[in-house]
């Protein structure tokens, strides 16, 4: 599995933006991915030191529209922890630094 294949996306939470400052992000990843997986997709695609990975599986949330039902997609979330040392991941970037 490609890295770009294992993390599907930043989780953009308030709390998970507080924790940033912790260096702990929160990733969607792939449903396959293990934790060995995760740490060398994020050391490679952001270039730094991954101290520890906790995963988490979360079922589909039921929904309904009118009489019928169903279930949202099931989702695989990260929580990644950097090294003090190791510099950190910035999800958004500036405006100035793009143009």
């Amino acid at each position: 599995m490609q890295a770009r294949d294992v993390i599907l996306k930043p989780i953009i939470t308030e709390a998970s933006m507080q924790r940033a400052d912790q260096k702990v992000y929160q990733f969607q990843v792939n449903r396959k991915a293990t934790k060995t997986d995760v740490k060398e997709a994020v050391a490679e695609i952001f270039s730094v030191d991954v101290v520890k990975v906790n995963i988490a599986n979360y079922r589909g949330k039921k929904k309904r529209m009118g009489r019928y039902e169903g279930y949202t997609s099931r989702i695989k979330k990260a929580t990644v922890s950097l090294s003090s040392d190791s510099k950190a991941i910035e999800i958004f970037q500036n405006q100035e630094e793009k143009n």
